[in-house]
């Protein structure tokens, strides 16, 4: 009976993930400079049968590892080269994590595993990476099961719990670098010191699973720098050291711009959340002390939820993913929360069931009102009507829900609205998302207008957005003329809204012709005639 209810549970976990993470991953195109960028490389690499180097237009990109590039070659050689395709591993390593998820809590507090899995897939930081073509989740993925297996081997002693966190560790390094075993090395050593067992960090450092550990993360390292010389200085100095220490990327924010984020990211469970971390301060020095292994098990989930992000706030570059790997212990302590809540049959107090039940409602208004808000257009009188209404009925239903039952419906009350506003993201919001957000739209009026496969384009003073993503959905490397770019030849130019009068003073002598004007991105298309 045991076995048979485990069954339906995992059934029940990857339902869930295949709906949230690859349902209609093609319905609107690669979004931002990164998704495209990846996408390229991994192609390139693909064409020129290169499983080492990484290039982008035929020239070496070492800003990031391989791992992802590999999956994504992979991706290609199976499903063909696309732009779901690129954000199929994203979508997997997702999977991966939330079934580790589900695994480990029911071998280090059962009961717990299937909330523990359906909180971490639903958490929007996840849910939207794991959508992802990018570096992310190939690092997060890893290191969070990785984070799992050391604290098995810390609780029961058993060495292939060491081992593996060894592997997964390597595979986080082979994702985005150095960051991998760093953050890990600063839980465990935090943990370790808190809970008055130093002894632990020297454990931790087993020959065989050091020697794991190199073996699958070194040898692409070596291979790569002896390939491009400069490896090491672009990426080790440019785009990890200059990227944490100086705003060389433009990416500067204040101190304290993670803590709002973190309640972003773990919507719909931040309530609960926050009440996880709030418990297990409170209670840490009391659990330190007892040394339980559910209570050391909250204070390990504690300080992995808040470290990372602590050192990422000292960063001067700050990026939204950037504290993608604290979201799983946010989502465990919260687990954790629920699990002794229920335990000790408590009534949820009234500000938690209220703030989650408004929570749960801002979803569904909110996913609601996305087609206006990427239009900028304000929504009309009976768009803010269904928005509100739905918004309200959501709150209504989830408020009496709790009240009524407690916290056994949470699971069930909360999914329905993420299930509700990402199905409508994905079925009516998604050409307003993909002619918005991405070029793959730009590129199809490019076709529209007749422009050949294979004709020069270039841009002026458009989003570095689109020059990536036409590069991809064109499968060419685009102009730019702000760098001096100008082709000799005819070609077509991709120009923002009103800089017309600038872009003929550049070209004196040349023929310029207006065919065509996007308006959902408020570019307008010339053909630029070829030098006299």
């Amino acid at each position: 009976m045991a076995n048979r209810s485990r069954m339906l549970e995992i059934i029940l976990v990857l339902g869930f993930c295949f709906f949230l993470f690859a349902y209609g991953l093609g319905a609107f195109g690669l979004t931002g400079a990164d998704e495209p960028r990846y996408a390229q490389i991994a192609r390139e690499m693909l064409a020129r049968h290169d499983w080492v180097t990484p290039v982008l237009y035929g020239e070496p990109w070492l800003e990031k590892p391989v791992l992802y590039y590999w999956l994504a070659m992979a991706a290609y050689k199976i499903f063909g080269v696309s732009d779901w395709a690129a954000r199929v591993p994203s979508a997997g390593f997702a999977t991966l994590m939330v079934l580790g998820v589900y695994r480990f809590s029911l071998r280090l507090r059962r009961g717990m595993q299937l909330d523990a899995a359906l909180i971490t897939a639903s958490c929007a930081l996840v849910l939207a990476m794991a959508r992802g073509a990018s570096t992310d989740m190939p690092l997060t993925a890893p290191f969070a099961v990785a984070m799992l297996c050391w604290y098995a081997w810390y609780e029961s002693g058993r060495r292939r719990f060491l081992l593996g966190f060894h592997f997964l560790i390597a595979l986080g390094t082979l994702a985005k670098g150095p960051v991998a075993p760093f953050l890990a090395a600063l839980i465990i050593v935090g943990f370790c010191l808190l809970v008055r067992q130093p002894r632990q960090i020297v454990r931790t450092l087993w020959i065989p699973g050091v020697l794991l550990f190199l073996a699958v993360a070194l040898p692409w390292y070596v291979e790569v720098q002896l390939r491009n010389p400069q490896f090491l200085r672009v990426f080790i100095l440019e785009h990890n050291l200059d990227r944490f220490g100086t705003n060389l990327f433009r990416h500067q924010q204040p101190f304290w711009y993670y803590l709002p984020l973190a309640l972003a990211a773990t919507v719909p469970w931040s309530v609960f959340v926050v009440a996880g971390l709030v418990c297990t301060i409170r209670r840490w020095r009391e659990w330190a002390a007892k040394n339980s292994s559910s209570n050391a098990l909250a204070v390990f989930l504690l300080l992995w939820a808040v470290l990372p992000m602590l050192f990422f706030s000292l960063s001067q570059s700050k990026l939204p993913a950037y504290i993608l790997p604290s979201i799983p212990a946010c989502a465990l302590l919260a687990a954790v929360y629920l699990h002794d809540t229920l335990g000790k049959a408590e009534a949820p107090k009234f500000w938690v069931i209220g703030m989650h039940a408004l929570l749960s409602a801002a979803i569904v208004t909110g996913a609601l009102l996305v087609p206006n808000l990427l239009q900028k257009t304000v929504p009309g009188a009976r768009g803010l009507m269904v928005a509100s209404v739905a918004g309200s009925i959501t709150f209504l239903v989830v408020i009496c829900a709790l009240f009524i039952r407690g916290l056994a419906v949470l699971r069930p009350i909360t999914l329905l609205p993420v299930v509700i506003a990402l199905a409508f993201l994905i079925r009516v919001a998604s050409p307003s998302i993909d002619a918005t957000q991405s070029a793959r739209p730009v590129a199809n009026f490019l076709h529209v207008l007749g422009v050949e496969p294979d004709e020069p384009v270039a841009l002026f003073h458009a989003k570095r957005e689109v020059e990536y993503g036409l590069a991809f959905y064109r499968n060419q490397p685009i102009a730019v003329y702000e760098r001096r770019q100008l082709p000799p030849t005819g070609h077509i130019v991709v120009a923002g809204e009103g800089w017309e009068r600038q872009l003929q003073a550049m070209l004196p002598g040349r023929e310029l012709q207006s065919i065509g004007f996007y308006r959902p991105q408020h570019l307008q298309i010339f053909v630029v005639g070829p030098v006299k």
